[in-house]
């Protein structure tokens, strides 16, 4: 005979096993929350219009079981440069940085940030991406790239009367972003000063620096048409430079995803993450001009004639980068070939 006491009992127990069961499976859900970290702020182009976007679609996707908190302007401590180790070691979950901010750590990505080899940014960021895949992932063990991108063709940002030619590059100190970029700049008869992209205002305001290579998206966040005067571009398809990022995320934050979590992060990492990051670039790029053209400043054009010496003079850059590579024990001309051959071949769809 089940007395009333039995039932309650049952009841309650049965509640029990209903509460356990919701505990267990919201455990099983596994929801994270992943924490992004860069130096940039919200409204400059890549957080605004990749990152932001990114964030976005996971936490849709994953159905708010992926949280994100994005940190910009190195609000978790630490300078640009610290930003790949932060992601790497597990100090915070994902990253967006320069690669070139750690001179020498990625040697195969420097084929990239060759002079006149990036035509605009989103086709080039999808090139660059696939490139990484089929020639330098061991370069990025310890974490999974998201996307690698580029931005667009770097131009000359200069106070004074600017530069259309080679000899006016002669004794101007000017902000070289990456090592490869520091060179061609001495190369072309400048004196190039690496710094992180947030230290270029206050260098050119007090003279430690005329004037700074970034591409127009640049000149925004940094209000460049408020410090210089010039700004110059060539009359050439390609860029006289480009710069190369990565998003990155700590390989043990993702492998801690159950399965379909993971699945959502890899729905958005790879060569269409990384054209997402670029086509931001080509966008804001487009603002920036827009911008400096309406606060009066003068947009110079090297002729196709002048580009011409400016490649001519750039050349030993990529001949010299090549033996580099030989001399590690890689293939230089073949990273080079292969570099070129994505570019175009993207920049072609």
């Amino acid at each position: 005979m089940t007395t009333p006491f039995l039932k309650r009992g049952a009841r309650l127990l049965g509640a029990a096993a209903a509460l356990y069961a919701a505990l267990a499976g919201a455990v099983a859900a596994q929801d994270v929350t992943l924490r992004v970290h860069q130096f940039l702020p919200l409204q400059a182009a890549i957080p605004a219009r990749a990152i932001t976007p990114w964030i976005e679609a996971v936490e849709s996707q994953s159905n708010g079981r992926i949280k994100v908190e994005h940190y910009p302007s190195m609000q978790l401590g630490g300078a640009p440069p610290a930003l790949y180790d932060q992601a790497k070691d597990g100090v915070v979950d994902i990253i967006w940085t320069v690669l070139g901010y750690t001179p020498g750590r990625f040697p195969r990505t420097e084929a990239f940030e060759l002079p006149f080899l990036v035509t605009n940014a989103e086709a080039t960021s999808r090139a660059f991406h696939e490139f990484v895949e089929a020639n330098a992932m061991e370069e990025f063990a310890g974490v999974k790239p998201l996307a690698l991108h580029v931005h667009g063709p770097g131009l000359l940002h200069v106070k004074g009367d600017g530069v259309t030619t080679l000899e006016d590059m002669q004794g101007l100190k000017l902000r070289g972003p990456t090592r490869i970029v520091t060179r061609l700049l001495d190369k072309l008869g400048a004196t190039a000063i690496g710094m992180p992209v947030p230290a270029v205002p206050e260098a050119v305001s007090k003279g430690v620096i005329d004037g700074a290579v970034i591409p127009w998206e640049v000149t925004l966040p940094l209000k460049m048409t408020e410090l210089v005067n010039t700004h110059t571009k060539f009359d050439d398809p390609r860029g006289l430079y480009t710069a190369t990022f990565v998003f990155a995320m700590n390989q043990g934050s993702y492998d801690a995803l159950p399965d379909d979590l993971k699945a959502v992060i890899d729905a958005n990492s790879g060569p269409d993450t990384a054209a997402l990051f670029g086509r931001a670039m080509d966008e804001v790029d487009a603002i920036g001009e827009k911008k400096a053209e309406e606060s009066g400043n003068t947009i110079l054009t090297i002729s196709a004639e002048e580009t011409a010496r400016w490649k001519e003079a750039a050349d030993p850059i990529v001949a010299e980068w090549i033996a580099e590579m030989n001399d590690k024990g890689l293939d230089g001309q073949a990273l080079v070939d292969a570099a070129r051959a994505l570019v175009d071949s993207n920049t072609a769809r």
